[in-house]
């Protein structure tokens, strides 16, 4: 199973998304998604799953999603620090025990093992901002591991 991930689009939506994410069986956008129609957009390419930015006031979605596929379960919430979350999504993290805790806000690609859980950023697709890489990823769910790909806009 192919699981396209992406975040932090800030109401950009890269023309490259839809040939990137070609084949992918969901879609998992972690925050700042910017403007509803971007998740049409994205939904015209696979089922998608979205969460809360700190920047998605007015948005109608939920600060944290908890999804299953192909027997492993996906956490996303826009903010978390691996090393550190903080309470409330620590707590969850926990009480929900992910195979991975998808994430962004940072706009900084990120892949760690902790413990059994993969944490993952997958940098951020908006607009060129900061002199950062911009950059989405495909989880691969194989029999025996995830493989995380990023992919570079």
């Amino acid at each position: 199973m192919k699981i396209g991930v992406l975040s932090d689009t800030h109401g950009h939506f890269d023309p490259k998304i839809p040939k990137l994410f070609a084949g992918v069986d969901h879609i998992l956008h972690g925050g700042d998604v910017g403007l509803p129609w971007l998740i049409l957009e994205l939904e015209q390419i696979a089922p998608v799953t979205a969460v809360l930015g700190n920047n998605d006031a007015g948005l109608e979605y939920r600060e944290t999603e908890v999804v299953e596929f192909d027997g492993r379960k996906y956490l996303v919430h826009h903010i978390v620090d691996p090393r550190k979350p903080a309470g409330a999504i620590q707590s969850r993290i926990i009480r929900e025990g992910p195979d991975v805790v998808v994430f962004g806000h940072t706009h900084k690609p990120f892949s760690e093992a902790m413990g059994r859980t993969l944490f993952f950023n997958p940098g951020y697709a908006g607009k060129p901002r900061f002199n950062l890489p911009r950059s989405v990823a495909i989880l691969h769910s194989e029999a025996d591991r995830i493989r995380p790909e990023f992919i570079e806009l």
